[in-house]
């Protein structure tokens, strides 16, 4: 591309762009007729003409399998204008601290952001890389260097609403506060200001804008989690995305008070107790229109309540097999298990490490017109009408066990438990299949042969294993590498001997995690499934006994073809889904196997 213009304008414009545009090789004749009239047009409504161009989706003249898209016309101008290009990552950026350089006023009409603030420097993005009027004035208020860089328009138009928006909530939040009498001291580590204490009400109109930001802005990162951690002056925001939290924003710890009440309030739980966790539900719409579920969590903490959401998209929950990561073969292995009439089939891992994806993917499968499909779970994960469905409640005596007597009475044909957790729901489900049920379950082991002495530490006897126990599948969830970034890398020796076994041949390369605006610099983007999948063969049953040796009973599920954990991560490594490093972070070493 070329360097930086010798004479540099006063302000963008539709000429100097379209000249400059084609003059650079990037816009043939046609093009520069075409766009002609239409950035003129978003001239005179101040629609910025780097955000009406790349609507127009031009072919690059010099990439034509390229369209000139408003992301690659703005690395274009920063180069032209010799300035940084600097992508807005939400996550990245201190609201608080940047909202505070300037008002959303001034930022509005210099059409700038600030995104970064440091001691010594204010970092600003700008759509206009000519326009300077506003630099010398606001250096002289804010007294720290300006470090300007050019930003996508768009971004800067979305972000200037949504930061300046949140903060002036929590600052309109915490002023009721400051100006509020009374009120309760709820932490446990509470500083003896009483002046500063008080009440923010929580269906506060700027509290109800807090929270709907705060789910929107989850929806739209994929956070499968949502973190409010009080603390004794800032309160925290975490997301967790891709099963990494991210820090995301802090806020007084009065107003994070107020932002749990308006949740609870929302997921009909009781507002004034504070001392006792609670579990409460929320239904909702992401900004495209999709039902989503959260399931809410809350602690009492020393300085107050901390509330965890967990957010379940039906987009995520309900998969086909593929896209839980099972291959061909796996797939048919799978349904081949879960398509027996009657029997046990359970799912094992630690958690989070997609159980109750696969079961919901599964039962989802399973249930047509002609099936009954009942679970019992605490709590009921995903409301979904292809299925009946108890929700477990202790304070009422109804636990899996006495659900699953329940449902037996409900004419099943496949009853899904949430978990097994102790002899009675174990020793529940083993009747269910003895009588014609068909059972689906959860159990935390680190493999698939660990299930049989996990199953007979619990109280089971092992005759009753042998005569119900169809199937195992341990899963764990990797990061799939980002396909805009990932880097091809010889791979290291000793990392791939640890990871498939000292007589694997080694590969010519792999793939490892660069980082790039898509993934937001991580070099991921998405989880997908390992599975170890182990069939009771007739083979298999001989070896569970009352002493089972869990490394024989490996040994010979491995030689009927079931694929360890890490081997199933070694496919994904050399078809480049994931990384070495990645498999070896989540799935436990050879030995274990």
């Amino acid at each position: 591309m070329s360097g930086p213009a010798p004479h540099l304008p006063a302000r963008l414009s539709t000429d100097w762009l379209l000249q400059n545009l084609s003059e650079a090789g990037w816009l043939d004749d046609a093009a520069v007729r075409r766009a002609r009239g239409p950035l003129r047009d978003a001239e005179a409504t101040g629609k910025h003409i780097l955000v009406a161009l790349g609507e127009l989706e031009l072919t690059n003249a010099l990439q034509p399998d390229r369209i000139v898209t408003t992301e690659a016309l703005t690395r274009w101008l920063g180069e032209r204008a010799a300035l940084p290009y600097a992508h807005i990552d939400p996550l990245k950026v201190d609201v608080t601290s940047v909202t505070a350089v300037m008002t959303y006023a001034y930022a509005a009409r210099a059409h700038i952001l600030p995104i970064k603030v440091t001691k010594d420097t204010v970092t600003i993005a700008v759509a206009d890389p000519f326009a300077r009027g506003w630099e010398a004035e606001l250096g002289g208020v804010i007294k720290r260097q300006v470090a300007r860089v050019v930003a996508n328009p768009a971004d800067i138009d979305r972000y200037l609403i949504e930061f300046y928006a949140l903060s002036s909530s929590v600052k309109a939040s915490e002023l009721e506060q400051r100006q509020a009498r009374g009120g309760q001291i709820s932490n446990l580590e509470q500083l003896m200001d009483l002046g500063a204490t008080g009440k923010v009400e929580a269906n506060d109109q700027h509290v109800v804008a807090i929270v709907d930001w705060l789910l929107q802005y989850a929806f739209q990162q994929r956070a499968s989690d949502i973190h409010l951690e009080p603390r004794r002056d800032m309160g925290k925001v975490r997301f967790r995305i891709d099963g990494v939290l991210h820090e995301v924003y802090q806020m007084p710890a009065k107003v994070m008070a107020a932002v749990d009440s308006r949740l609870k309030i929302l997921g009909r739980m009781d507002v004034a107790e504070k001392r006792r966790p609670q579990d409460g539900r929320i239904k909702t719409r992401s900004p495209d229109g999709q039902e989503i579920e959260l399931r809410l969590s809350t602690m009492p903490t020393t300085f107050g309540e901390k509330l965890v959401m967990r957010v379940f998209d039906p987009d995520v929950l309900l998969k086909n097999f593929q896209a839980l990561g099972l291959d061909d073969e796996e797939t048919t292995t799978w349904k081949g298990l879960i398509r027996n009439p009657h029997g046990i089939v359970l799912v094992t891992g630690p958690t989070g490490s997609g159980k109750t994806t696969t079961l919901y993917s599964t039962l989802k499968y399973l249930a047509k017109p002609e099936v009954n499909v009942c679970t019992i779970e605490d709590p009921i994960e995903l409301v979904d009408p292809a299925f009946n469905q108890l929700q477990v409640q202790s304070n009422i005596d109804l636990g899996f066990a006495t659900g699953v007597r329940t449902v037996l009475r409900q004419d099943p044909d496949i009853i899904m438990v949430g978990e097994i957790r102790d002899l009675e729901t174990a020793d529940i489900a083993v009747q269910a299949a003895l009588t014609g049920h068909l059972v689906l379950s959860t159990l935390h082991t680190n493999d698939a042969p660990a299930t049989i002495n996990r199953l007979l530490d619990l109280g089971l006897p092992a005759y009753l294993i042998r005569a119900t126990l169809l199937g195992v599948v341990a899963q764990r969830l990797v990061r799939v590498l980002c396909p805009n970034c990932r880097k091809s890398v010889a791979p290291h020796a000793e990392d791939w001997r640890e990871l498939a076994g000292p007589d694997a041949d080694m590969p010519s390369q792999v793939y490892e995690a660069e980082g790039c605006l898509e993934c937001r610099g991580t070099g991921f983007a998405g989880r997908v499934g390992l599975y170890e999948l182990m069939t009771v063969s007739n083979s298999v049953r001989h070896l569970i006994q009352t002493e089972t040796d869990t490394p024989a009973l490996g040994a010979l599920a491995r030689s009927q073809g079931m694929r360890p954990l890490r081997v199933a991560g070694t496919r994904k490594v050399l078809a480049g889904v994931t990384s070495i490093a990645e498999v070896l972070r989540v799935t436990p070493p050879a030995g274990h196997n």
